[in-house]
């Protein structure tokens, strides 16, 4: 099996990163290609992966093709692979905003399709990718599921909830990373060394969201057990209501999935 890879930014390395971690795939099952020439030599020569020439050399006669390139350039990538593409080959696009038909209006009829909306924290096997398909046969998706299960947790859905989802994770770990700075900023204040503050901070943020997933209770009831009557927590999370925590996240996830349907819309 030949995975073609287009575009080795962020995630596209964080996704071949993972399926290799696992021995899913082996290096040599991989060809990567990217506009600039240096990350693309760099990883190939850090992981093993083929190096491919152009876009075009690196689709040619594969079997799957991740399209993991920025939205503002998926036309034109898909414009330089598409007539290289088979009817048969997979092509799966990690593009934010570019639905399946648009996808499919590059390609053959009837080739193989799936969306995935991935995020960052795959590099460290703990990401969350939500995840659709069209034309794809039970194999497929088994294998699509399996790979991308190496990066963190799977959520196949339909498109429309796809787009919501990365209206969440997609965006989420920059507001995470926000409120960690934020956090470790604070501890400096306290006289906590800065690195010893970042590294409190974003333990307490992986202990707690492990937490919720290990035990499956809400939040709401895990954070009422860390509230003692009278304390220190319950103090501070009174001022974080009071600051209006909770509706500056409510509107920074509004405003990401508002900005998606704009983009979206723009595509059409």
């Amino acid at each position: 099996m030949v995975l073609a890879v287009i575009g080795i930014g962020n995630m596209g390395q964080a996704l071949v990163t993972g399926f290799l971690r696992k021995g899913l795939l082996n290096a040599k099952d991989i060809r990567v290609f990217d506009i600039d020439e240096n990350k693309a030599t760099g990883f190939s020569r850090k992981t093993g992966c083929e190096l491919a020439e152009s876009a075009t050399d690196a689709v040619d006669k594969a079997d799957y093709v991740l399209i993991a390139v920025k939205p503002q350039v998926f036309d034109q990538a898909m414009e330089t692979v598409a007539h290289r593409i088979s009817s048969t080959t997979v092509v799966i696009s990690i593009a934010a905003a570019v639905s399946v038909s648009r996808i499919q209006s590059f390609l053959r009829k009837g080739t193989p399709v799936v969306r995935v909306m991935p995020n960052t924290p795959a590099l460290a096997g703990a990401g969350v990718s939500a995840i659709c398909f069209s034309n794809t046969n039970d194999k497929q998706r088994e294998l699509i599921i399996d790979l991308l299960k190496t990066c963190g947790m799977v959520i196949p859905c339909d498109e429309i909830t796809l787009d919501a989802i990365g209206s969440v994770s997609g965006t989420g770990p920059a507001y995470v990373m926000l409120f960690i700075e934020a956090m470790a900023d604070a501890a400096v204040k306290l006289g906590i060394s800065r690195k010893v503050a970042y590294e409190i901070a974003a333990m307490t943020v992986y202990g707690s969201g492990k937490l919720v997933i290990d035990t499956g209770l809400h939040p709401a009831i895990l954070k009422d057990q860390v509230c003692s009557p009278g304390g220190t927590t319950i103090e501070g999370v009174i001022s974080l209501e009071k600051n209006g925590f909770r509706s500056a996240v409510h509107e920074a996830v509004s405003a990401a999935a508002k900005k998606k349907n704009e983009m979206t819309e723009a595509k059409k």
